[in-house]
């Protein structure tokens, strides 16, 4: 799955960012995505991240799965 977010000011879009899954260094899942931007004539870098509560792997878990 891949999520595609806008960014929106006073309900026009102003960006678009697409975020794709991502295993985290910490063994949390989720997604996340990076880009620029353009406001009003000045470029912004951008990001955006989504953790999946209780996605982290205890120290008993391994990553087969059975």
């Amino acid at each position: 799955m891949i999520i595609t977010t806008e960014l929106k000011t006073d309900g026009t879009v102003i960006g678009a960012l697409t975020a794709n899954p991502k295993e985290f260094k910490t063994g949390s899942r989720g997604f996340y995505g990076q880009g620029k931007i353009e406001i009003d004539g000045k470029r912004y870098q951008v990001q955006i991240q989504l953790v999946e509560i209780g996605s982290k792997k205890t120290a008993g878990e391994s990553d087969s799965k059975e």
